[in-house]
């Protein structure tokens, strides 16, 4: 992962909807969560949700998939995971107390 989706993943997460959203999703697990569910569990109006949605799914830090007429929502862990990494690489290098 480089610095520029680093910095886009973490822009999208500075939110706090949009933090409060990817928090829920990440607790649901790889199955996600239809949208409804989403919206009706966070009190969030559809079109505002939507913008939220669309702006995490532009990060990578979600996909959604349709079910019938259900759209769900699965937050996408391996991209969590290369944020995180991508902060912690580089931990203590300069440190000379640090083995």
């Amino acid at each position: 992962m480089n610095i520029e989706e680093t910095a886009k993943a973490l822009k999208e997460l500075g939110h706090p909807i949009r933090l409060q959203i990817f928090k829920r999703l990440v607790k649901s697990g790889y199955d996600g969560m239809p949208v409804g569910v989403i919206q009706e569990e966070l009190g969030i109006p559809g079109s505002t949700l939507s913008h939220h949605l669309s702006s995490l799914t532009s990060a990578r830090l979600i996909k959604q998939r349709r079910e019938g007429r259900t759209l769900y929502c699965v937050a996408e862990y391996e991209q969590l995971l290369s944020v995180i990494h991508f902060l912690q690489e580089e931990c203590c290098l300069d440190d000379p107390n640090y083995k």
